[in-house]
């Protein structure tokens, strides 16, 4: 039987995984760009949401501070009056009303003392260690701290009036060393002449501001949130974070780039008196700087910030903020992404998103060769059921052949004497078997595919199942001249065997090796107990099995090309019957062979 190659089929599907892998290298670029501008995208948003939410707490805590910045010279006097004022029109314009616990004022040389909201008077400041503490370390600072206490406590300094204040235009980026700086500034601070200390309450800002802030600026969970205090204490978190975080910001930071003014109009109208002068000035300088000996100037320490509130007048009110606002803040504002950083998040999506891309490519790609793969197998299939009508009409053909001639002779009078007679309705009845054999066999074939075939699964004697498919295939054994061995163990234990079943099976070996018997006549058949079951072995001489179609001689219509080249007639159903009924009884059926050296057979059944 010729075989066609299918190049036709084969060229079109490989045509089309070439495309499939062509597309999946694009998927591949395409997501490593999109995964590129994902990340970007997501970095700038969590920059901008945790730019706003410390905006947001810096505007809070910016209205208290600089809110309080008042004439030295009523506190000093003992006047709250401009305290009860600066402390109403706070109330009304913060969104944290109960932001603020308590206020105290601190004039040099004088008592600490409390101010009292309700009679908007300074009262005694009772005797407390936390204000002890607060107040030793304002004597202790070396410069304007407007934020001790661990977060906790804003220390607004009282400045002196000024005369003048000379100014200066300067540079705002301290880490770009190539600009120059050509001017003049006085070095020399006025000094405070006591502060207003603002204790804000602690659990305000952590369980109402902060919460509420992080609801706001990163409301769908996709990024963690914690601030941590100077010592690297947490203070607020929604979840762990690490080390690596994909956006900061400085909290509690009080420099001028990030001041919201809270201004009361009636106090400092928006707009001055004709011929007067504007009543907010902001007047900037970087109080400590050092010049390299080959180079520019170098700020060194962070900035000083003077802000300057003058009034009408040749008054003015100034107070002094300094510190980096990167590196003296009192808290840190940190953001994680929740699957540990952007870049993981991003990783994971892009990985996700490309072993889906690969699993479609794979499942197409599996999906065309389950397609290819089953059309040649079914081509095949077809070919072989061709095969199969072929050899059963050459099969059908041979004894239909002697019967119609011995019939036709029996019919014509050419047999007339008893024993011509005799032999040739001996013919005829052996042709007839031969055909009811063949018929057998393929009915058995279609019960058994077609699953109808019932098998009557009882304990019995296996060794007489096999005794008496010998017995039936004895005019077959000597017409070719076997010589037959049996070993049949007489002790076997029972098993649970539909023997009519088993009897067809073991005829249909002894059938193949005297078919394939190549002009060696022996036989042995054999039974023995082992393994947990019990095994038939028929074992030939005859003309051997390939290793490649060894594994094909079970399937139905096959036959081995050398087979069908010699012309041995067949049908390629026999060995596929004996596997059905072998794992219909639960058990199994193998063969060992070589070339030229014969064939082993064996049939294992469970035991009961």
């Amino acid at each position: 039987m010729k075989r066609s190659t299918p190049w036709v089929t084969i060229g079109i599907v490989a045509a089309i995984v070439g495309l499939l892998t062509v597309f999946m290298a694009l998927l591949y670029n395409w997501q490593l760009a999109a995964s590129v501008a994902e990340r970007e995208q997501l970095q700038r948003r969590a920059e901008a949401d945790t730019k706003m939410f410390a905006d947001d707490f810096n505007r809070e805590i910016q209205g208290a501070f600089f809110n309080f910045q008042v004439d030295p010279t009523k506190v000093v006097a003992g006047d709250a009056s401009e305290i009860a004022a600066r402390y109403d029109y706070w109330k009304q314009n913060t969104a944290y009303p109960d932001l603020i616990d308590s206020i105290y004022a601190l004039p040099s040389g004088a008592p600490l003392v409390r101010f009292d909201a309700a009679s908007k008077t300074f009262a005694p400041a009772p005797t407390d260690q936390n204000l002890a503490k607060i107040t030793e370390k304002i004597a202790n600072a070396g410069r304007a701290t407007p934020v001790i206490d661990a977060g906790y406590a804003l220390a607004v300094p009282l400045m002196p009036f000024e005369e003048k204040v000379d100014t200066i235009l300067v540079r705002r980026s301290p880490d770009k060393e190539k600009a120059v700086v050509t001017a003049d500034a006085p070095m020399e601070l006025p000094k405070p002449i006591g502060h207003i200390i603002v204790l804000l309450n602690e659990s305000v800002i952590k369980e109402k501001m902060l919460p509420e802030l992080a609801a706001k600026h990163f409301p769908n969970g996709d990024f963690k949130v914690g601030v941590t205090d100077r010592a690297g204490q947490s203070v607020f978190s929604t979840a762990q974070i690490g080390e690596t975080l994909d956006a900061k910001a400085s909290l509690f930071d009080l420099t001028p780039d990030h001041l919201i003014w809270v201004a009361n109009r009636e106090m400092m109208p928006k707009r001055p008196p004709a011929g007067g002068d504007s009543e907010v000035v902001l007047n900037q300088r970087i109080e400590r700087r050092s010049t390299l000996p080959d180079g520019p100037p170098k700020v060194e320490g962070g900035e000083t910030f003077t802000i300057q509130m003058k009034e009408s007048g040749a008054n003015r009110r100034t107070t002094v903020v300094t510190g980096d606002p990167l590196n003296d803040s009192e808290w840190r504002l940190g953001v994680e992404h929740t699957a540990g950083s952007i870049d993981a998040f991003i990783r994971g999506e892009r990985n996700r998103n490309l072993a889906i891309g690969f699993g479609i490519y794979l499942l197409l790609l599996g999906s065309i060769i389950a397609i290819v793969y089953s059309s040649l197998r079914a081509k095949a299939f077809a070919q072989r059921q061709i095969d199969f009508v072929s050899s059963v009409s050459h099969e059908f053909r041979t004894p239909l052949a002697v019967i119609y001639s011995a019939g036709e002779n029996l019919a014509d009078g050419v047999a007339r004497d008893s024993s011509q007679v005799e032999r040739y309705g001996d013919l005829i009845k052996g042709e007839g078997k031969k055909l009811s054999a063949m018929v057998e066999q393929i009915l058995e074939f279609a019960g058994a595919r077609s699953g109808k075939k019932q098998y009557n699964l009882v304990a019995g004697d296996l060794s007489a199942a096999v005794e008496k498919a010998l017995t039936d295939s004895e005019p077959l054994l000597k017409e070719g001249g076997f010589d037959v061995e049996s070993n049949l163990s007489d002790n076997l234990p029972n098993a649970k065997i539909d023997r009519e079943a088993i009897e067809t099976a073991v005829r249909n070996l002894i059938q193949n090796a005297v078919k394939y018997s190549n002009g060696t006549r022996w036989l042995k058949v054999s039974t023995e107990n082992g393994g947990g079951a019990i095994k038939i072995v028929v074992e030939d001489g005859g003309i051997g099995i390939s290793d490649a179609d060894k594994k094909k001689i079970f399937e139905p219509f096959y036959r081995a090309k050398d087979v069908v080249d010699a012309q041995i007639h067949g049908n390629g159903l026999g060995l596929s019957l004996v596997k059905e009924i072998a794992e219909a009884h639960g058990g199994k059926v193998s063969v060992d062979s070589e070339i030229g050296n014969g064939s082993r057979f064996v049939i294992e059944v469970p035991l009961v």
